[in-house]
């Protein structure tokens, strides 16, 4: 079995000196260090990194680890998260009618190229409800209209608690998320059907057809109260030509779509994300 091993994501101010003071404390403790990255973003003089190690020898206990590191971050003003690999996380997928990017995830899921838990699926429709119960995941329906969403949003919330939910993820779920819904869950993933910020909204393939493009693209982003406008976590694109219609359009779509959501699933649950601002480094 792969050793446990702890990662750190860090951001603060970039100045001198910060790779050996982070890394000193691991090495100071024990630690060895299997993946180490690190970006400096001059134009917001930031700095952020991603520290891995294994816990086997490491000498601080897991629940010393966040107060002694903390300790070291602070006069440098750094934010920071900390991971650990064996923890388990439990996804939430959200769908309305269409299954692509639904049944990716599960297959992905059952493939074991993601180690996560998939106990719930929520749709404001029934059509899927079929493909939960096909590989025994529990499907609760809430039909969304703009009279009920805001009681709806509250009983989903109090799911996600239930089920003990870390990561909600859109997978063609066509619905808007109120911000107070964000403000209380924001992990949150969405799949968008266009190469953002381009074709925002409802209908992009048609848009873009209109527009008489010649690549089409999708983007998976953390879900703000901007609509389509969170920190992207990746992106991809494909040719189209003079050729194709607004159908063919749709098709080579849904494959972008399929492959764009998982990587960024992985990178999220691999903690390779972090959000600075508005935007994103991926760790690889």
């Amino acid at each position: 079995m792969t050793s446990p091993t702890a990662t750190l994501l860090i951001s603060c101010p970039d100045q001198q000196g910060l790779v050996a003071k982070f890394a000193n404390f691991i090495y100071a403790n024990g630690g060895n260090i299997i993946h180490a990255d690190q970006h400096t973003d001059f134009a917001a003089g930031l700095f952020l990194t991603r520290l891995e190690w294994q816990l086997t020898g490491f000498n601080l206990p897991r629940e010393f680890i966040a107060p002694a590191f903390n300790a070291i971050a602070q006069p440098f003003n750094a934010k920071w998260e900390l991971h650990f690999s064996d923890t388990v996380p439990r996804i939430a997928i959200w769908v309305s009618k269409q299954d692509h990017c639904l049944f990716d995830l599960i297959w992905r899921h059952r493939a074991k190229e993601f180690t996560a838990e998939i106990p719930l699926i929520i749709s404001n429709h029934l059509q899927l409800q079929e493909v939960a119960e096909q590989f025994g995941i529990d499907y609760n329906h809430f039909p969304v209209n703009k009279d009920n969403k805001l009681e709806q949003e509250a009983k989903q919330l109090e799911l996600l608690q239930q089920y003990k939910i870390n990561l909600v993820v859109l997978a063609k779920y066509m619905q808007i998320l109120s911000a107070d819904f964000i403000a209380k869950f924001p992990q949150v993933i969405n799949i968008h059907h266009s190469f953002l910020p381009a074709f925002v909204g409802a209908n992009p393939y048609h848009k873009a057809f209109e527009r008489g493009v010649k690549i089409i693209g999708a983007t998976a982003h953390y879900v703000t109260s901007d609509l389509d406008a969170g920190p992207i976590i990746e992106q991809d694109v494909v040719r189209v030509s003079h050729r194709d219609e607004v159908e063919d359009l749709i098709r080579k779509g849904k494959d972008l779509e399929r492959v764009v959501l998982a990587r960024a699933v992985r990178s999220h649950l691999q903690n390779r994300v972090l959000v600075y601002g508005n935007r994103t480094v991926v760790f690889e």
